[in-house]
């Protein structure tokens, strides 16, 4: 039976340096910042901050300020992503180890928008001497959770980076498939992921009938993910090379069940960014933006 479609949407969450900064109190800034009631600060799981947006449309999403992290995205009270049970809200080990600041908040005919903020410090620069700084937008409407993340280069010498968005569906993982990859060439990582083995996609339907570990390069605009609860999910991003597809099977037997690991990624070929003072060629830019255009979840079905 079909099911009239929605549509909602994701987007990207991760730069691929990861920091530790603690005892960081954002509430007075972020008291300032919030925004009626479309946008407020308050505290979440270990007591660590989380930005609520809430659509006037009834669609939710929650971003935690430590790591920049979107840990849930409702519509019409259905919960579309997924937070391991395992995962740890100390504010020392993921979920994603560095603490955002909120600099912005804005809302459109009710559809609100945060933008995070992360520069370098004495404890980022002890493990990854460049200065740098990073905005991550986020923005939701009825249907949709998007996103944007520009690094630029601050520093007096150029650096590159990788980057990732780590997002977890919640899915049926014996249900899941995935469309669009196919004549991707693909590197796969089970079973030694330190050599993985390069390959290409040749089917139209990627399942996962048991572990599966994979990096696929140079891939579409677009790609479908159904998660075998109902919905087709629509991804579709700018700026993103590469895409993951993980699901851990039995190595995590209490959860496997229940989600996909689809990113998002630049992972192969680092992004080169010039220093904040070189002359800039016309194709050379100090920053980099990564968009998601929108992943779009439709209620339904494959027919």
């Amino acid at each position: 039976m079909a099911t009239a479609p929605m549509t909602w949407s994701l987007s990207p969450t991760t730069s691929a340096v990861r920091f530790n900064w603690f005892d960081v109190d954002f509430s007075a800034m972020a008291s300032e910042i919030e925004n009626a009631d479309y946008v407020k600060v308050t505290q979440g799981l270990g007591d660590l901050q989380k930005v609520v947006l809430t659509c006037v449309h009834g669609s939710e999403a929650e971003v935690y300020l430590y790591g920049g992290c979107a840990t849930s995205w409702k519509v019409d009270g259905k919960d579309l992503l997924f937070v391991r049970p395992d995962t740890v809200f100390t504010g020392y080990k993921p979920i994603r180890n560095m603490n955002w600041s909120l600099v912005n908040s804005d809302n459109v005919e009710g559809n609100p928008c945060i933008t995070l903020e992360l520069k370098d410090g004495p404890y980022s620069r002890s493990m990854w001497d460049y200065s740098f700084h990073a905005l991550y937008k986020v923005t939701l409407d009825r249907n949709t959770l998007s996103t944007e993340i520009k690094i630029t280069n601050t520093d007096e010498k150029p650096f590159s980076f990788t980057t990732a968005l780590h997002t977890y569906f919640r899915a049926s993982a014996v249900e899941t498939s995935v469309r669009g990859l196919k004549g991707c060439k693909t590197l796969n990582k089970d079973p030694d992921p330190k050599n993985p083995v390069e390959g290409k996609e040749e089917r139209d339907v990627v399942t996962f009938p048991g572990f599966v570990d994979c990096i696929f390069l140079d891939v579409p605009g677009e790609l479908n993910l159904d998660n075998g609860l109902g919905d087709l999910i629509t991804i579709k991003n700018t700026n993103w090379s590469d895409a993951v597809l993980w699901n851990p099977h039995l190595a995590i037997e209490s959860c496997y069940k229940d989600f996909l690991f689809n990113d998002v990624a630049v992972s192969q070929d680092p992004n080169l960014l010039p220093s904040a003072d070189a002359p800039l060629h016309p194709k050379k830019l100090h920053f980099l933006q990564l968009r998601d255009s929108g992943v779009t979840y439709r209620l339904g079905c494959f027919i």
